[in-house]
């Protein structure tokens, strides 16, 4: 509850400082407001408190994600001052409504009544469709908030429905309250309290881009400023998968059968769309919004698996991939200021003119594909392994087929880089920006040689 109060404070700061017109106060705020936010999510590690009358929890899982969100925030911060450099007008509304994305990505991880769920939904995803368009003179942009808006909107009327219809059978918003009637009505549930289940998971992998429902995400992540796709891959994808596996394990685990089944064919399909539609892309950002579709299949892996591996393991996922995911569109950042295109073609012989450029971006690769030590091959043995111990073994030989199709789009940035030529200008790095990718690389390291940091709840 402190990080979700710091979060909404700091994002009014953000627009009062923007008000005065003091830009310069803004990003150093904003950083040292995150920090701020990540320590006072840790205090309240093993304290298990309830708030507003049941409706929100912080317990060591909120808390964990939380702190992976919040963290996942700063590292796009700090990128913001090299993206946003050539902007001469004081940017407090991006800022503020990232700010306000984090605290309804908060909201996601703590809530233990749907309706608080809905709201930490909504705060999210409102602050979203308008930081896709904030590019405003783009026409791509234009047409990314458009899409996002009308397909998020879609997505709501499922959710708000099934959560009507599991309010109208239960009686009740709690999770707990709605996981005993399950229990207790095991062997007779209502057919529109498993309509209910099924419209909230349409609901839900909608905002995952889980296939079917992935279709937004392509245009969306492409035609959106690079920096907020960076942000909507990692922490609007954190929040979802995190909100996804709290209210399916803890209200519906004694439900299981009625939704398992279906996950597991969104999964299959996840993955198999993902990465082969991911072989034909020669667009780094719409390349990574097919990776994203990808990982999401391999998210519900976690959801799937309902022993004691699953939390620990889907936390450790979501931290590695948002670690190299911003890593890779920092480089994106750069070279599209510098070449005005984020085309593969457009990597060709960077090895040459940047290399601390091109190695970052191949750790980054090499991490998504799942090659050890890296962060990406550690996350993705846990959750298979969790997902073993539940018996999905057909799931997790596909998602194995899955990774190895993955090298083919994900080599192709690497190769262009270091095996072809290209007649591209050095791209100008400062030092500090330089300083930023060479400690995400070593952060990918870390995570990969010591999982145990993060495999704590």
């Amino acid at each position: 509850m402190y990080a979700l109060i710091s979060s909404v404070v700091l994002g009014i700061i953000t627009m009062f400082l923007g008000i005065r017109e003091l830009k310069r106060w803004l990003l150093p705020a904003v950083i040292t407001g995150l920090v701020i936010t990540f320590g006072l999510n840790l205090l309240e590690w093993n304290r298990n408190t309830v708030y507003y009358n049941g409706m929100m929890t912080v317990d060591n899982f909120s808390v964990a994600f939380n702190a992976v969100l919040i963290f996942t925030a700063l590292l796009v911060f700090i990128f913001a001052r090299d993206y946003y450099r050539s902007v001469e007008r004081p940017l407090e509304d991006i800022y503020s409504l990232m700010l306000f994305a984090l605290a309804g990505a908060l909201v996601m991880t703590s809530f233990s009544n749907i309706a608080m769920l809905f709201i930490g939904i909504e705060i999210l995803s409102i602050s979203m469709y308008i930081l896709a368009g904030s590019k405003k003179f783009d026409l791509a942009s234009n047409e990314a908030a458009m899409k996002y808006f009308l397909t998020g909107s879609f997505a709501t009327c499922f959710l708000l429905f099934g959560i009507a219809l599991v309010y109208g059978s239960s009686a009740s918003f709690d999770l707990n309250k709605i996981a005993d009637y399950a229990l207790q009505n095991s062997s007779h549930l209502p057919s529109y309290f498993r309509t209910g289940i099924l419209l909230i998971m349409i609901g839900l992998s909608f905002k995952l881009a889980v296939a079917p429902f992935h279709f937004w995400a392509p245009d969306v992540y492409h035609g959106s400023p690079t920096l907020i796709t960076a942000y909507m891959s990692t922490v609007v994808k954190t929040a979802g998968i995190a909100a996804f596996y709290k209210l399916f394990i803890t209200c519906f685990h004694n439900a299981g059968s009625l939704w398992s089944y279906t996950l597991m064919i969104f999964a299959a399909l996840t993955i198999i769309t993902g990465n082969l539609a991911g072989i034909f892309q020669d667009n780094m950002k719409r390349m990574l919004a097919y990776s994203s579709i990808s990982h999401a299949g391999y998210m519900l892996l976690g959801i799937l698996s309902t022993n004691s591996m699953s939390a620990g393991a889907l936390l450790l996922y979501s931290a590695s991939y948002s670690v190299v995911t911003i890593a890779a569109f920092g480089i994106i950042i750069l070279v599209r200021e510098v070449r005005h295109n984020d085309d593969i073609d457009t990597f060709n012989g960077l090895a040459r003119t940047n290399p601390y450029m091109a190695f970052t971006l191949t750790v980054a690769m090499l991490s998504l594909t799942g090659i050890p030590p890296l962060a990406g091959f550690t996350a993705k043995y846990y959750i298979f392994s969790a997902a073993m111990q539940e018996g999905h073994v057909w799931l997790v030989v596909l998602a194995l087929l899955g990774s190895a199709v993955s090298a083919v789009y994900y080599f192709k940035p690497v190769i262009a880089m270091y095996m072809k030529e290209g007649s591209w200008p050095m791209v100008p790095v400062t030092p500090s920006y330089r300083v930023q990718l060479i400690a995400i690389t070593i952060l990918t390291l870390v995570l990969g040689i010591v999982p145990g940091l993060l495999l704590i709840i």
